[in-house]
């Protein structure tokens, strides 16, 4: 029974580490066209329990893509500098967008396996009622 447990847990940490990383990819396809917005990267750490892995992931810190932001032309601009440039957003839409399909698959993947624990688990309760 621990083992069937064990993947509920191993499941319900992989749904909650994809909702944070989906809740960052909409932030940055949200502010994909503010001026000087930094996309925003989170990546996973594995669960360490008294020094024991215990195979659950969480979300690490927020970090900020570091990539140089775009110079974008543009005199008119309220934040154009002497130049007539300002810092546009370093947000790629097309990577946000693969992103955010990878990270919905990898959620429902976990959904499955933690239907399929509840399943096995239900199905173990009723064998031992008989």
């Amino acid at each position: 029974m621990s083992e069937t447990l064990s993947a509920i847990e191993l499941a319900a940490s992989g749904m909650r580490a994809q909702a944070v990383r989906l809740r960052h990819i909409s932030e940055n396809i949200a502010n994909a066209d503010t001026p000087g917005y930094r996309r925003k990267v989170v990546a996973f750490e594995e669960q360490v329990d008294f020094g024991r892995r215990t195979g659950a992931v969480t979300a690490g810190p927020t970090r900020f893509d570091r990539r140089e932001l775009p110079q974008i032309y543009d005199p008119a601009h309220p934040m154009a500098d002497e130049n007539g440039y300002y810092a546009g957003s370093n947000v790629d839409l097309i990577i946000e967008i693969a992103d955010s399909k990878e990270a919905g698959r990898s959620y429902e993947a976990n959904l499955r396996v933690f239907e399929q624990s509840r399943q096995m688990s239900g199905a173990l309760l009723d064998l031992i009622r008989r």
